[in-house]
């Protein structure tokens, strides 16, 4: 269930079901979303949408600006995409796979030391 707040304007059914088609479009990345809150801001002119939403193991938050409130969250839910797609997709990077290949030939290499001191 998504928590929406709202300061200084009410929230319409328009907006919370807006809101949680956006937020649904996450889940094609086959990630179970812990606690999603929404808040909804007006200022002055402008909008302003924070949502933070826990994954396992991170933390994701996003905030957009905009004079219009639904391209404001449609931005928020593209900068949220955006880090979820980071995410699950770290383990396939190149830097992520060579920096633990590094530590693995480096804890090969303290185990076999570790044996050679043990046996002396």
């Amino acid at each position: 269930m998504i928590k929406i707040t709202s300061k200084h304007l009410e929230v319409t059914p328009l907006m919370r079901e807006r809101i949680q088609a956006r937020l649904e479009k996450l889940s094609r990345h086959d990630i179970q979303l812990i606690n999603p809150h929404v808040i909804i801001t007006q200022e002055k002119q402008q909008f302003k949408i924070e949502a933070s939403v826990g994954i396992p193991g991170h933390k994701l938050f996003a905030q957009a600006k905009h004079e219009d409130l639904y391209s404001a969250i449609n931005a928020m839910g593209q900068k949220l995409e955006k880090q979820l797609n980071r995410q699950t997709h770290k383990p396939e990077a190149q830097r992520y796979t060579a920096l633990k290949r590094d530590e693995e030939a480096l804890d090969n290499d303290l185990e076999g030391e570790c044996e050679e001191d043990c046996a002396a």
